[in-house]
């Protein structure tokens, strides 16, 4: 990316990169550290052309969270009453993001940690 004057880069956080959530220390400090990272980095390589951006996932519907629900459709629509659009996210909306991130109509978009969270993150 230097020796071509170009480039993006987009980390992967979480929503708990930009907000605690109890008995998630150790997740949390470490989604904080991607986020910090992200935003020392775009001001290290912005006058390089390099953009560095992370995306911070609310609850997502992954191998992750089924571990946790055990696939048990009760507790994944206990799971979803937490996200206000009323459902989990899916990793194709977060690649969305992602995507988005990396194309020139992010041109001017950089150091940013965009939550892909159903609007957690609103309340």
């Amino acid at each position: 990316m230097l020796s071509q004057g170009a480039g993006s880069i987009v980390n992967n956080s979480s929503v708990e990169g930009l907000v605690g959530l109890q008995g998630t220390s150790a997740y949390a400090a470490s989604k904080h550290g991607v986020v910090g990272l992200t935003k020392t980095a775009a001001l290290e390589y912005a006058q390089s052309g390099i953009r560095v951006n992370a995306v911070c996932p609310g609850l997502i519907r992954t191998p992750m969270v089924e571990r946790y629900s055990l696939g048990d459709a009760e507790i994944e629509a206990q799971f979803a009453t937490v996200e206000p659009v009323g459902r989990m996210g899916t990793s194709e909306e977060v690649a969305e993001a992602v995507v988005w991130l990396c194309s020139e109509a992010a041109s001017f978009v950089t150091g940013h940690a965009m939550a892909v969270d159903g609007g957690f993150l609103a309340r």
